[in-house]
C-alpha cells in the first residue's frame, strides 16, 4: 500500500491522506497487506511470547484502485476510496462509487456517489464466485463472509430478484426481506411480479418463499400462495413433462405432450412425448439435441401419428398414419480439415404438416416441397491426392406425392499423375509432360411415390450406374515456335438397368422390357491442336502521326476423332409386315450418356488477329507515343468433316471488334460465309458456290452491335455548348462547377467510388 505504518518509520504517525491526480490513476492497482499499528505496551510485551496472538486486520492480498483519491487513516485503521472504486480480494470483486474499509474490524462499506445534479450513480456491484449482486449499498465482513445489502438486484437462473434488505449468511445462504421476483427483463418496472416478505435463497440449489402474492402492473391480485419451493440447478435433470389437456370436436378429449425428459449426459439429451385422444388417435415423438464444442452439433426429431376422424360406422370416418423425420448435423470446420460430414433431413408423409395433431404451422403446411441432403467428404493426403465424397439427396412434392432420391451418390477423383517424370523435375517434352487423371461417379436413383416409400417396389424400380473417366493429355513445343497439345479421353460406364425392345405379334405393338443385371459399354476419343503466334510491325517514322502499326496473328489447327460405337446397337421390328426395322441401344434410359453411334472426324481452322498503333502524343509533358487499339480482334474460323459424304466444309465465321472515342464506343460485327451453293428451292447443295456461277463465298448472315457510354460530367466539362457556357460563365472549374437546379437527385456514388472507377477505367 502507498502509505506505510508507524513501525516502518520507527515512530507512530497520525492519520495520513494521499491525493491522486489523473497521472497517478494508472498506478492505483497493486498488491498490499495492511497491518494495524501496535500502540499498546502490553501487546508489545507479549510480542515475543511463545504463544503467538492471532493477528487482527486484513491479512489477504488486496488489489485496489480509485479515480479521484485514496485515503488511509492509520489511527482509525480505515481505508477510503472515492469515485470508480475497485477492490479485489480472494474470490471477491467489488466495484462502487465509494468504498470504506475498517481493516481492524474486517468490515467494509460500499455505496453510491452523487453527481453535480444530485443524481446517484456508480451503484455497488458485488461478485463472488458465480454470484453477482447489484445494490444501493453493501456492508460486509471479510472474515465471516456475512453481508447486509440494501435494494439488491440479482439473477438466479430464470428468476430476477429485487429485495429491500438482503442478509448474506455465508457463501451459500441468503435471506431476503421485502422481495419481489419475476422473469421480466425489466426488473425495476416489470409487467408482473410476485411479492413476498421472506425468501431463503441457496444459489444453484433452491429458492424457498413464504406467503406470496402476485402483482400485475403494480396492482395486487387475489392470487397467492402460502409458501413455495423452487428447485434450481445449473445441470440438466431428468423428469416428467406435464401434459396439456382439452377437448376437440372430431377426436374427443385429449392429453398432449405427456412424456419424460432424459438428461443423458453433457453432450446430448432425449425427450419422449406422446398424445392421446379418446377416439383412439395417438401420436408419439422423440426429440434429441446434441452438441460438442469445436466438434459437432445437431438435433433429431422423429414423429409418428395415428389419426382417426369421427367414429367407425359414420360416413365421415377416416383413418391415416403420418410420420416425419427431421435431422440436422453440422461439423465444426476446425475439428477435421480433411473430412466433413453434414446432414439436413426433412422427410415423411406428404400430409403430415396439414394433418398433424400437434403442429399448427401455416408456413410449413403451404410448403409443397420437402428436401433432404446428407453428405460426407474426405481428402486423403497421399501422393497423388485422392478426394472422395458420398451423398444422399431427397426431394418430395407434397401435392403430387412424387419422391426423387439419390441413395447414394459416390464421387472420387485422383489428382493429376505424371507417370514418366519425377516430382521434383520440370515437366518438359512430349513424354515427361504426359499426364492422366481418374474420376469416378456412381449413382443410385430412385423415383417413387409417397405410398411406396421404403417398400420393396421402391427399390425394384431403382436405377444404378457407375462411370469411370480417365483423361490423358500432354503438351510440348515443336520446332521451337509451335505449341502442340494432344489428349484422349477414355470412359467406361457400368449399369444394372438395360432394356430390350421387341414387336409383340399378338398386340401388334412394340414392347420395352426392363432387364436387370450388370452390363457395360466403353467409349473413347482423341483430340489435338497446334498453334503459334506471329508478330509483325510496320514503322512509318517518328515524325508521322501514325508512327507504327503492330499486327499479331495467332493461327491454330485443331483435330478431333470419335469412332462409331455401333456395336452397342441392335434392331427391332416396328410393324407387322416384318419389313420395317429401327435401331436402338439397350443402354437407353441409362443414368449416364448412351454410346455415340455417329462417326466424327473433324478439323477446325482458326486465325485470330489484332492490330495496335503508336501515334504521336499531343501532350507536351508526354515522353512516349500513345498506344491505341485499331482492332481488338479479327477472327476467321471454319472446319472440315472427314467423315461427311457431302457438305464437308463448315461455313466461315468472321467476327471483329474495336473501340472508338477514347474507348467510349464499342463496335462488334460478325458475318457467316457459306462456300456451298443453293438450288432453286433455297436448299444447300453439295456444290461450291464459285462452281455454280457465283462468288467464292455466299453471305448467309451478318450482324453488328454498337455501345456508347457517357456521363453528365463529360457533357459539362469544357464543352462550349454546355449550359454553363450558355449562361455566360467559364467552362472550367476556376470559380467552381455549376449546379443544375432542375434536377435535385443526388448521386448514389460518393467521390471515393468515382475516383476508384477512374483508376479502373481503361485507356
Amino acid at each position: 500500500m502507498h502509505g506505510q505504518d508507524g513501525r516502518k518509520r520507527g515512530r507512530s504517525v497520525p492519520a495520513q491522506e494521499q491525493k491522486k491526480n489523473s497521472a497517478d490513476i494508472k498506478k492505483t492497482t497493486d498488491t498490499v497487506k495492511v497491518n494495524p499499528v501496535t500502540t499498546d505496551k502490553k501487546e508489545a510485551q507479549v510480542k515475543n511470547d511463545s504463544v503467538k496472538k492471532e493477528k487482527k486486520g486484513l491479512d489477504a492480498v488486496v488489489k485496489r484502485s480509485a479515480k479521484d483519491y485514496e485515503k488511509i487513516d492509520q489511527r482509525k485503521k480505515e481505508l477510503t476510496l472515492y469515485n470508480e472504486a475497485h477492490i479485489k480480494m480472494e474470490d471477491m470483486d467489488l466495484d462502487a462509487g465509494s468504498f470504506v474499509m475498517m481493516y481492524d474490524k474486517d468490515e467494509g462499506f460500499a455505496g453510491r456517489v452523487k453527481d453535480s445534479t444530485g443524481k446517484y450513480s456508480q451503484y455497488p456491484h458485488f461478485k463472488q464466485g458465480a454470484n453477482e449482486v447489484e445494490a444501493d449499498s453493501i456492508h460486509f465482513n471479510t472474515k465471516t463472509k456475512k453481508a447486509r445489502v440494501w435494494n439488491s438486484r440479482t439473477d438466479q437462473g430464470e428468476f430476477r430478484v429485487k429485495a429491500d434488505i438482503t442478509k448474506k449468511e455465508n457463501d451459500s445462504v441468503y435471506f431476503m426481506r421485502g422481495a419481489r421476483f419475476t422473469t421480466s427483463k425489466n426488473l425495476d418496472n416489470p409487467e408482473y411480479y410476485f411479492f413476498t416478505n421472506k425468501i431463503k435463497l441457496v444459489p444453484g440449489e433452491k429458492v424457498v418463499v413464504g406467503p406470496t402474492n402476485m402483482w400485475i402492473a403494480n396492482v395486487p391480485t387475489p392470487l397467492g400462495l402460502p409458501f413455495a419451493f423452487f428447485p434450481m440447478t445449473n445441470k440438466a435433470e431428468s423428469g416428467f413433462i406435464i401434459p396439456a389437456y382439452g377437448d376437440s370436436n372430431t377426436r374427443g378429449y385429449y392429453l398432449q405432450n405427456l412424456g419424460y425428459y432424459f438428461a443423458m449426459g453433457d453432450y446430448y439429451d432425449l425427450a419422449l412425448t406422446g398424445d392421446y385422444y379418446t377416439n383412439g388417435s395417438y401420436g408419439l415423438r422423440a426429440q434429441s439435441t446434441y452438441s460438442k464444442r469445436y466438434k459437432f452439433g445437431g438435433s433429431f426429431n422423429l414423429r409418428y401419428e395415428n389419426l382417426i376422424t369421427s367414429e367407425r360406422g359414420f360416413p365421415d370416418y377416416t383413418k391415416a398414419k403420418n410420420y416425419n423425420i427431421q435431422w440436422t448435423h453440422n461439423q465444426d470446420s476446425k475439428s477435421n480439415p480433411n473430412s466433413r460430414f453434414s446432414a439436413s433431413v426433412n422427410m415423411g408423409s406428404s400430409q403430415y404438416y396439414r394433418q398433424s395433431l400437434n403442429t399448427a404451422n401455416i408456413g410449413a403446411s403451404l410448403n409443397n416441397t420437402l428436401q433432404s441432403s446428407i453428405s460426407y467428404s474426405k481428402t486423403f493426403q497421399t501422393v497423388p491426392q485422392i478426394n472422395m465424397s458420398l451423398s444422399a439427396t431427397h426431394s418430395q412434392n407434397t401435392n403430387t406425392k412424387a419422391i426423387n432420391m439419390t441413395l447414394p451418390t459416390l464421387q472420387a477423383s485422383v489428382d493429376r499423375i505424371y507417370p514418366f517424370a519425377k516430382d521434383d523435375e520440370p515437366k518438359k517434352g512430349i513424354i515427361k509432360n504426359l499426364n492422366l487423371q481418374y474420376n469416378l461417379r456412381g449413382e443410385n436413383r430412385i423415383n417413387t411415390t409417397d405410398s411406396l416409400f421404403f417398400k420393396p417396389e421402391m427399390f425394384r424400380d431403382a436405377k444404378t450406374g457407375m462411370q469411370h473417366t480417365i483423361p490423358l493429355s500432354t503438351n510440348f513445343k515443336l520446332f521451337k515456335f509451335f505449341s502442340v497439345t494432344a489428349g484422349s479421353n477414355y470412359q467406361e460406364t457400368w449399369t444394372l438397368n438395360t432394356i430390350k425392345k421387341s414387336f409383340n405379334t399378338v398386340t401388334n405393338k412394340v414392347e420395352t422390357t426392363d432387364v436387370k443385371g450388370f452390363d457395360a459399354f466403353r467409349t473413347y476419343n482423341f483430340n489435338s491442336s497446334i498453334g503459334t503466334t506471329v508478330y509483325g510491325t510496320f514503322n512509318f517514322g517518328e515524325d508521322k502521326i501514325i508512327q507504327s502499326i503492330r499486327h499479331v496473328v495467332r493461327p491454330s489447327v485443331s483435330y478431333s476423332y470419335t469412332p462409331s460405337f455401333s456395336r452397342y446397337y441392335n434392331t427391332y421390328q416396328i410393324d407387322a409386315s416384318g419389313t420395317k426395322y429401327e435401331d436402338y441401344t439397350r443402354f437407353e434410359g441409362n443414368i449416364f450418356s448412351t454410346p455415340q453411334r455417329s462417326y466424327a472426324n473433324t478439323m477446325t481452322i482458326a486465325v485470330n488477329n489484332n492490330f495496335e498503333a503508336k501515334v504521336r502524343n499531343n501532350d507536351e509533358k508526354a515522353t512516349e507515343p500513345k498506344k491505341i487499339t485499331l482492332l481488338n480482334n479479327l477472327n476467321f474460323q471454319t472446319g472440315y468433316n472427314f467423315a461427311a459424304d457431302s457438305l464437308a466444309w463448315s461455313p466461315v465465321r468472321v467476327s471483329a471488334g474495336t473501340n472508338l472515342f477514347k474507348n467510349k464506343m464499342n463496335i462488334n460485327f460478325g458475318t457467316t460465309l457459306d462456300p456451298y451453293a443453293i438450288d432453286a428451292s433455297g436448299k444447300t447443295i453439295n456444290k461450291y458456290n464459285i462452281d455454280n456461277g457465283g462468288s467464292l463465298f455466299r453471305l448467309t448472315s451478318a450482324n453488328i452491335t454498337m455501345n456508347y457510354s457517357f456521363s453528365s460530367k463529360e457533357l459539362e466539362g469544357d464543352n462550349p455548348d454546355s449550359q454553363t457556357a450558355k449562361n455566360g460563365g467559364r467552362t472550367d472549374d476556376l470559380f467552381g462547377t455549376a449546379t443544375n437546379m432542375n434536377d435535385q437527385r443526388k448521386s448514389m456514388f460518393n467521390e471515393e467510388d468515382e475516383d476508384e472507377n477512374k483508376k479502373k477505367k481503361p485507356g
